[in-house]
This record gives structure tokens, C-alpha cells and sequence, in this order.
């Protein structure tokens, strides 16, 4: 995560600092995840920049005689920098394993798409991702989240009253996730909750497979739907079709849209598909 004393992702100006670092910093390959189905490398990124306790003004920066002015060339502001190291993970396209029913090196692109629909509604479950080169080629780069680990996912993942629980599972049908698994809930210690792994969302046919059935059949929240309202409203009129039509097919984004509007008409969460295995397998 970013040092404290710097904006963080949850803010507009650390999101973005959040995805440009992410985008463009150097990745050094700390360890495997190697209970990923998938290649998933745990990396760090860090960067220098400049520290604010320094004080950055001087009275006459061209009086070189002055013993208060101790610029130099390469460092005109007078600051000092600190270093800050950003966890990550790193998914490849090419350690992707082939799946029947995806397209073979898709699965990083509907990662992050997956982030981009989250971003847009304004649920905020999924953390800053970005498509960029790496060591093994292009792939997809996420903020690694340190979870919670004193909260009991199981438990959580059965509660009716967590707001951000819900949000999930509305999140979960309007991409399609097909992986929904306990263990890829990402509790944080200021309450907010974040989800992982979203490789395979995104089909056109009805695949949802997830552990957040518990409303199922029920009404939509007023915060969801005005979620879904905000994300129809730029699917059918802002920029968010263009920078999804470099990660998902055409079809896939006219699917997206119909699932959007399905969830608007009707204002309840869905059921589980009848021919589709309803929880994934394992379920944690």
C-alpha cells in the first residue's frame, strides 16, 4: 500500500496514482501464489518521490551565495525523496491455463474489465487493475490488499446485513462471475470489502456461480439500483464502452449491458441458473 502519508486508493487522486504506479512502475517478482489455478506472481514496485516534511521554498533560488538556498540541478525543488513499495499481483497471459468455455489468453483482459465496471458503478469491490508488459509479457497488475485476517470469511460470507456483501453480489451478476469463491473475499480493517480473481466473468450465457445466494429472489437495495443506473447510464453514453471494447468482445459488452438492464426492470437479485453448477467448486 502507499506510505500514510500520501493520498490512498480510495481517494480520486490516489486511485489514479494508484493505477499509474501500477502501469508503469518496475515489477520485481517476490514469490508464487501457487495455489492459483493460474500463473500469479506476487511482485513489488518501488518508487521514489518526494518527502513532505521537506520544506520545498527559498527566498531568492538564484542567490547562490545565500546559505539557504541548497538547490541543485538535479534536484530543484529542494525536497528530499522517500521510497514507497507497492504489493501487487501479476497475472501473465501466458501462464493462463486454456478453459472450454473462454477464449484462450482472455482472462487477464476480463480482470480488468472486471475492475473498470466496478469503478464506473461505484462499488469500488475490486482494487486498481491495469493491463501492462511485465518480466513474462503482458498481463494484468492488481493492488495486492492486505486482508483482514481476523475476521472469519465463511461467516462473513453467509451474512444477510453487510452492505458491502450485497453490493458484491449485484457486482457478481451484472459481470457474469463464474468463480465467486469464499476465499476470494478481501475484508479490510476499515470495514470496506474487496473481491478477487475475475478471470472468468464476462460470458454471454448465463454463468453466475457463487457462494452470495442468500438474496436470491429478493429486492434490490436503493443504493444498487442507483449503482445500476450510474452504470447504464455510461455504458449507454460515455467513454466506458471504448476503454471496455479493448478488453471484452462486442458481444460480451452488449451482454453486459442487457444484464444491466434486466437487474433496472426487474430490481431483484437473480436465481440460480438451472443447467449451471450454482457455487463454485471448491467453494472457499
Amino acid at each position: 500500500m502507499f506510505d500514510p502519508n500520501s493520498a490512498g486508493p480510495e481517494t480520486d487522486d490516489g486511485e489514479q496514482a494508484t493505477l499509474d504506479l501500477l502501469t508503469r512502475g518496475t515489477l520485481e517478482i517476490e514469490g508464487r501464489l501457487v495455489d492459483a489455478s493460474n500463473a500469479t506472481l506476487y511482485c513489488t514496485i518501488t518508487t521514489s518521490r518526494p518527502d513532505p516534511r521537506v520544506a520545498k521554498d527559498v527566498k531568492n533560488p538564484r542567490d547562490t551565495k545565500s546559505p539557504k538556498n541548497t538547490k541543485s540541478p538535479k534536484n530543484p525543488n529542494n525536497t528530499r525523496t522517500q521510497q514507497a513499495t507497492v504489493a501487487c499481483v501479476y497475472k501473465p497471459i501466458a501462464g493462463e491455463r486454456p478453459l472450454w468455455d473462454f477464449p484462450a489468453g482472455t482472462l487477464a483482459g476480463r480482470e480488468v474489465a472486471a475492475y473498470v465496471i466496478s469503478r464506473a458503478a461505484g462499488w469500488d469491490v475490486v482494487p486498481p487493475t491495469v493491463m501492462r508488459d511485465g518480466p513474462f509479457g503482458p498481463g494484468m497488475c492488481q493492488l495486492w490488499i492486505d486482508h483482514d485476517t481476523g475476521v472469519d470469511l465463511i461467516a462473513l460470507s453467509r451474512r444477510t446485513d453487510h452492505a458491502g456483501l450485497r453490493d458484491m453480489a449485484v457486482f457478481d451478476a451484472v459481470v457474469n462471475n463464474a468463480d465467486r469463491k469464499i476465499g476470494h473475499l478481501l475484508p479490510v480493517p476499515d470495514g470496506h470489502l474487496y473481491g478477487c480473481d475475475h478471470g472468468v466473468c464476462f460470458a454471454e450465457d448465463y454463468k453466475l456461480r457463487t457462494v452470495l445466494w442468500q438474496w436470491r429472489g429478493k429486492s434490490l437495495p436503493r443504493r444498487s439500483v442507483e449503482a445500476l443506473r450510474r452504470l447504464n447510464a455510461e455504458l449507454a453514453e460515455g467513454p466506458l464502452v471504448a476503454e471496455l471494447s479493448g478488453l471484452l468482445t462486442a458481444s460480451e459488452i452488449d451482454a453486459t449491458k442487457v444484464r444491466v438492464e434486466t437487474l433496472l426492470e426487474h430490481r431483484v437479485y437473480p436465481f440460480p441458473p438451472a443447467d449451471w453448477p450454482a457455487v463454485p467448486w471448491p467453494p472457499i
